[in-house]
């Protein structure tokens, strides 16, 4: 099993004992006799509903409804060890893991009611990212990218902001060399689209559909996200949250506040899609993983795991998921973690008893402990 941390709280409870002297004198008394009256009081359960508005990113609850009502803003993330531990990530509504060149993966952190002064470092656009976040209508934050990506980002119909002054800047003196010094703050990137007149407007809808996890779902304690021979993500259900280890190693990020704090995720995604080599006119070529059409789908949460079918036909298109009987397929609210898995990569999850299935385009290992 991967290592991880978890948090444990001990309560001790000390009991005070105190000791009582008999009395030797003999009293008599009159006996009284009362008749003993039993009262029974109905138990009433009262159900409380929270009425505020959702995210469309995770589903969860929002303060302030008006910010469901301007654009989202998607950042890619540099994923590098030179460029660990990230900052601002967790500020978002949710991530996405997306494998690039060398078997690693670069993030996107998607802001829609919230934001970050300081969120990085910032890395180049891929081909893949747009058709995730093409849904939300989002911005897409990068720090440049090859020509024919960034075609293909336009073609889409995702407005792009790309090193841009204000909005980005390099952070020296932190020991983080170029290109992995290069950090955004949302709130200035939100300036910046308003100057270049892209439109301030919420998502049509939300992602997915959200809905609770089924009692009856699998218990899935540890699940592994095996990217490439290089790049092995795992998650441990510590009873609150799943938290990350990456290569056998705790994953970390930097608040605001410059606590350097586990990476954790209420909610993880597994999107599993055609792993295929993306190329231009010119330029290098790099790996990519298509996200319209099918493919296996899960969700885990509550120390649970979901299976079945993401589908869409176009990239503006929202996800429409279902199980593997074909009933509708909902991902439970929570600060979420979604991971873009190739077809020819493993999704091992620990559980009892020990099963191995396999799918169409992805392998699924289940074993004891």
């Amino acid at each position: 099993m991967s290592p991880t941390r978890s948090l444990v709280a001990l309560a001790i409870l000390l009991a005070a004992c105190s000791g009582s002297s008999e009395d030797t004198t003999t009293t008599t008394q009159a006996t009284t006799t009362t008749k003993a009256t039993t009262t029974t009081t109905e138990a009433t359960t009262t159900t409380t509903i929270d009425t505020r508005p959702r995210s469309l990113i995770n589903g969860l609850p929002i303060d302030e409804p008006d910010l469901l009502e301007r654009r989202v803003v998607s950042v890619k993330i540099d994923n590098h060890w030179n460029a660990q531990p990230q900052i601002g990530i967790l500020d978002a509504e949710a991530v996405f893991e997306i494998r690039v060149e060398g078997g690693i993966t670069r993030l996107m952190a998607v802001f829609h009611t919230t934001d970050s002064e300081l969120v990085g470092p910032v890395r180049s656009g891929r081909p893949s990212d747009a058709a995730l976040v093409r849904p939300l209508e989002s911005v897409l934050a990068i720090s440049g990218g090859q020509g024919w990506v960034r075609a293909g980002i336009d073609a889409l119909g995702v407005p792009y902001i790309s090193d841009s002054r204000p909005g980005m800047f390099r952070v020296t003196g932190t020991g983080r060399s170029s290109p992995h010094n290069l950090f955004a703050s949302t709130i200035e990137l939100r300036e910046v689209a308003d100057g270049r007149d892209i439109p301030d407007e919420g998502p049509p809808g939300p992602l997915w559909e959200f809905g609770e996890m089924p009692e009856d779902a699998e218990e899935a304690s540890e699940v592994s996200f095996v990217f490439s021979s290089t790049t092995r993500t795992t998650w441990v259900w510590d009873g609150t949250t799943y938290i990350r280890s990456s290569n056998g190693e705790l994953s970390t990020w930097v608040t605001q506040d410059e606590e350097v704090e586990p990476i954790s995720a209420e909610v993880l995604v597994a999107i599993v899609g055609r792993q295929y080599t993306a190329s231009g006119s010119s330029g290098s070529s790099v790996p990519a993983t298509e996200t319209v059409g099918t493919g296996p789908f899960y969700v885990f949460a509550e120390g649970r795991v979901l299976t079945g079918t993401w589908e869409r036909e176009e990239a503006s298109d929202p996800f429409v998921l279902t199980t593997e009987d074909g009933e509708e397929l909902a991902v439970p609210p929570g600060w979420a973690w979604i991971s873009v898995i190739g077809d020819a990569a493993d999704v091992v999850i620990w559980d009892n008893p020990p099963v191995t299935t396999t799918t169409t385009s992805v392998t699924t290992t289940t074993t004891g402990g």
